[in-house]
């Protein structure tokens, strides 16, 4: 519904400022507010089509691991960890075994299998909560874990920016990576404080520090070298953990006796399937934006924030991929559609480009996930579950916008 506002908004504001503009001579705007729609549509109809071979091979290589039980063993992997978040839920209880592989899904980006093991694990802690129409403390910090979006493969940003001719596709991973690590630990440690859960539990708070760290140690060791060595350093590591996770699927598969050539097959189908799902999404936000942009309202926001930065005495050159930012807690196509503007407008490699891919990846669409899991069991009182989510975001965001300085 929000999305739903916000699309006639963009509209409307984008028609008032044309008449304000025709008002003061320009009688072109609503000649370049068209044009923008046509052009739009068509970028909105060869993004997706382009894009079918990107998601056909990974999500193919994605079932591939799916059917030979990678996501099984990182739920083993994540069971000492996060049975310690959900201190409410009994031992043992069926429930876990859902939550471990929605997370571990969202890891690999297996959002197919993500959403039904997500709404599982919601109808089994709905079955523990003895106030139906409330949230209970495991459900929020459930969902605060899947709206800071932590994925180890940004399959489909990748993909983005290999399709629109990044010189280097893959050089936005680390950051992506570090930024959504941000945003979960994040979220974690709110709704941890708000829940008053034990962060000193050995387990948890070694799991804590160990993730921390590790994102810290990445962050320094990048600090220390010049601008091309990072980006030798990042093209080579990034590639190098991308091909090793393809060839980690198939190898486990075969020795799973796995067929992975129809595995791939049927994960390939699904990948062309979502490729054209996505047109209508796309052509709805890209011609919105276009619109807005078009008729110098999207201008006019910018530049009041720049201005605010500038005050501040601040580099201004995050502020044109803010939109990316603002919009992704409502809507990941609506953001994937600010991202695509941005790469268009700026360049795929501009510093603009760059960190709008990592806005898209650092986080989750935390209104659209609360609004379809907490839906499906029939919650009203969502308590401090969209607090947590929104500072979640906000840490990412930040954390994107400081290690886009890092890197590029």
């Amino acid at each position: 519904m929000a999305l739903n506002y916000i699309w006639i908004g963009f509209f409307l504001i984008s028609f008032i400022f044309g008449l304000v503009s025709l008002l003061m001579g320009d009688t072109d705007i609503f000649s370049r507010m068209m044009l923008s729609t046509f052009d739009s549509s068509k970028t909105a109809f060869t993004t997706s089509i382009g894009l079918t071979g990107v998601l056909a091979l990974w999500l193919g290589i994605m079932k591939i691991g799916e059917k030979a039980g990678v996501v099984n063993v990182l739920a083993r992997m994540l069971s000492p960890f996060f049975s310690k978040l959900f201190p409410d839920i009994p031992k043992n209880h069926p429930v876990m075994g859902s939550i471990f592989m929605n997370i571990a899904s969202n890891m690999l980006g297996l959002d197919n299998a993500a959403t039904p093991t997500g709404l599982k694990a919601m109808a089994q802690m709905q079955e523990l909560n003895t106030k139906k129409d409330t949230a209970t403390n495991p459900m929020i910090m459930f969902l605060v874990l899947n709206t800071s979006g932590l994925t180890l493969i940004p399959t489909t940003i990748l993909g983005y920016r290999s399709m629109n001719g990044a010189a280097q596709p893959m050089d936005v991973f680390i950051p992506i990576l570090l930024a959504t690590t941000v945003a979960t630990i994040a979220g974690i440690l709110l709704t941890a404080a708000w829940q008053r859960v034990n962060i000193f539990q050995p387990t948890l708070f070694l799991g804590l520090v160990g993730i921390i760290g590790f994102v810290g140690l990445v962050m320094w060791g990048f600090g220390q070298m010049d601008k091309q060595t990072m980006n030798t350093v990042t093209k080579v590591a990034s590639n190098l953990i991308i091909m090793s996770i393809i060839v980690l699927f198939i190898v486990v598969g075969m020795w799973r006796k796995v067929n992975v050539y129809d595995a791939f097959i049927e994960g390939a189908k699904d990948g062309f399937q979502t490729a054209v799902r996505i047109i209508p999404y796309l052509v709805a936000i890209l011609v919105a934006v276009g619109v807005l942009r078009a008729s110098g309202a999207l201008d006019l926001l910018i530049d009041g924030i720049r201005w605010v930065v500038q005050q501040c005495g601040l580099d201004t050159r995050f502020v044109d991929a803010l939109p990316t930012a603002f919009m992704k807690p409502l809507s990941g196509s609506g953001a994937r559609g600010l991202m695509l503007e941005s790469m268009k407008t700026f360049g795929v490699d501009s510093f603009v480009g760059r960190l709008s891919c990592i806005f898209q990846g650092s986080t989750d669409t935390t209104f659209y996930i609360l609004a379809v899991y907490f839906g499906s069991i029939g919650i009203r009182y969502t308590r401090h579950a969209l607090a947590c989510g929104l500072l979640a975001d906000l840490a990412g965001v930040i954390a994107a916008i400081a290690v886009c300085y890092i890197f590029f």
